[in-house]
């Protein structure tokens, strides 16, 4: 039987100042930051962690040794896609007290499931932040 996925449990995002970008995650979307020892003698990682997954925070210049990364590390590279159960309003004013830069929306964008209401801003190295919530889901 082949292998099939069922779900994203983490991912790693390459950064240029850890703590910089785990404060702006923190505050712009809510993340809890923590930190948790990977052992073997390595470095403290950073982790954000919302639901049940987690964005481990990877500074860009990371030693190969110390990190096991992938080929190219380059800080500001990611597109990523979160669900919120705020409305497309709430986020466009939630960003807006905050100082964050809205890039587009809300726009309707295809989602997994359907039909998402979309805004867009930018994280602090440039990666572009797509807070989304599908209709069924807005409290």
């Amino acid at each position: 039987m082949p292998v099939k996925v069922h779900a994203l449990d983490h991912l790693v995002i390459n950064v240029a100042d850890v703590a910089r970008s785990a404060e702006w995650y923190q505050r712009i979307l809510g993340m809890e930051v923590k930190t948790f020892d990977p052992g073997e003698g390595k470095t403290l990682r950073t982790s954000l962690v919302f639901g049940n997954q987690k964005i481990n925070v990877r500074p860009k210049d990371a030693d190969k040794v110390d990190w096991f990364t992938a080929d190219h590390e380059t800080a500001g590279s990611d597109d990523l896609c979160f669900l919120t159960s705020s409305t497309p309003d709430e986020v466009v004013a939630h960003l807006t007290a905050q100082g964050a830069r809205i890039e587009e929306g809300p726009v309707a964008k295809h989602g997994a499931r359907g039909v998402l209401r979309s805004v867009y801003c930018r994280d602090p190295d440039g990666s572009l932040i797509e807070i989304s919530s599908y209709e069924s889901d807005v409290s």
